[in-house]
């Protein structure tokens, strides 16, 4: 029967056969010591003179790092380290050979492993990133799904822009002119009309010729809309999210985070309420450390650095200018000029990770805010329809997954976020 490295520590004393990839080899004398990797974990397995056939010592001498092999063993506690368990092998098979791995033990740089990410992602950090990866998409649709909200999820070829064309992937559908999607959030706004709560969960696609370390040209965001929610509700949803995916993936994720070196103390803080700045107040924090920042201006990377840096939680900064935000974000008639918008900014300078807000609810507003968008109106018949039939306040946000990994993680670059990254210039492998 084949088991799982996963499954060693409730099978001490049995013998278990395990199917994998070398990972490591050496030899100490009479003894010789293998790591196998299965996708589950890796163990160490003992090959000793007298415990094993002598043809598992001839097949050991050929096992090269990345080789496919069969092995049959005892499981046994390791003898000098805590809930660390090892195989004391029997017999090993060569399944599959591997020579001449190119990724070897050795330092290798950026470019070399972006044009083998294919193979980089055995190696035991890209693993553990992906795990938490994992458990973060898990923890998202727990959260929604627990919450009585609908996945409705968006089409990915829209006939019409949300926020401009200017980087969005144009395509041909057919005889037709679309674009693949920058966001699901219009057409979720008709779905909160039929279901009160839902949220969408999909690969987004931002055609911005950017090289930044936050940036990804194809990303998946998760989008909730609530019916008769206003900014302020919001953002308490949206920091009541946020805690729930960091603490969960603590708790869960404990070995692969020490893998990563992470510093734990900086993750076990992020809990509700989060501050809450006024964009005013943001601008003039940004203002005093960047003397050429302009007020009214929206915030670059460096300038939501600046505010973050000020606190150990995420903050939000609430009330962007009216004139930097889409056409669809409603005014605050009490502050004209003002959006009922809100960004949350995660710490350590991971910037933006949550971008969303009140809707605006008015037909006549809206159609005004159309035209001075430059935008068609006939692209946006059945968006209006959602006013003109029933409307109602409502709000949502979006939250970039890969920004959320890299935060959690601790990396310094959105590209280990995502199995195969799209980066401006980069489509390979």
């Amino acid at each position: 029967m084949r088991h799982y490295i996963s499954d060693l520590k409730d099978l001490v004393g049995q013998t278990v056969e395990l199917k994998g990839w070398a990972y490591n080899t050496r030899s100490s004398g009479k003894v010789k010591f293998l790591e196998i990797r299965d996708g589950t974990g890796i163990v160490p397995c003992i090959l000793f003179k007298g415990e094993c056939e002598d043809s598992a010592l001839e097949v050991f001498e050929g096992v090269t790092q990345e080789c496919t092999v069969k092995v049959t063993g005892v499981v046994r506690k390791h003898p000098k380290q805590e809930n660390v368990f090892e195989v004391g092998l029997k017999t090993l098979e060569l399944l599959a050979p591997s020579p001449n791995y190119p990724i070897s033990p050795k330092d290798h740089g950026t470019d070399f492993l972006m044009e083998n990410r294919h193979l980089w992602l055995r190696s035991r950090r890209q693993h553990a990133i992906l795990r938490i990866r994992h458990e973060i998409v898990q923890a998202v649709r727990d959260f929604f799904d627990g919450r009585g909200f609908t996945l409705t999820d968006a089409p990915i070829f829209t006939p019409s822009a949300c926020e401009g064309t200017s980087n969005l992937f144009e395509t041909k559908y057919f005889d037709e002119k679309m674009y693949l999607s920058q966001s699901g959030q219009l057409y979720l706004e008709a779905t909160a009309a039929a279901l009160g709560k839902v949220y969408c969960f999909g690969p987004t696609f931002r055609a911005e010729k950017s090289k930044t370390r936050r940036h990804l040209i194809e990303f998946w965001m998760v989008e909730p809309e609530v019916a008769f929610n206003d900014m302020y509700d919001n953002m308490e949803l949206a920091e009541q999210f946020v805690e729930y995916i960091v603490q969960r993936t603590m708790k869960n994720r404990a070995e692969e985070l020490k893998v990563l070196e992470r510093d734990l103390s900086k993750l076990a803080v992020i809990k509700a309420p989060f501050p809450r700045l006024h964009y005013t107040e943001a601008a003039q924090m940004v203002k005093k450390e960047n003397a050429e920042f302009n007020i009214g201006d929206d915030f670059g990377g460096a300038d939501e650095t600046i505010i973050s840096s000020k606190y150990e939680r995420p903050v939000f900064v609430h009330h962007y200018p009216q004139a930097v935000k889409a056409f669809y974000m409603k005014e605050d008639p009490k502050e004209p000029g003002f959006a009922m918008g809100c960004d949350l900014l995660a710490t350590e300078g991971y910037g933006e990770i949550i971008g969303g807000g009140q809707r605006e609810e008015s037909i006549e507003k809206l159609m005004t805010k159309i035209k001075e968008h430059n935008l068609r109106e006939e692209d946006f018949k059945w968006y209006l329809d959602l006013r003109r039939y029933g409307s109602f306040p409502h709000s949502g946000f979006g939250l970039g997954i890969e920004r959320t990994v890299a935060w959690i993680c601790g990396l310094p670059h959105v590209r280990e976020t995502i199995p195969f990254p799209r980066l401006y210039g980069r489509s390979y492998p």
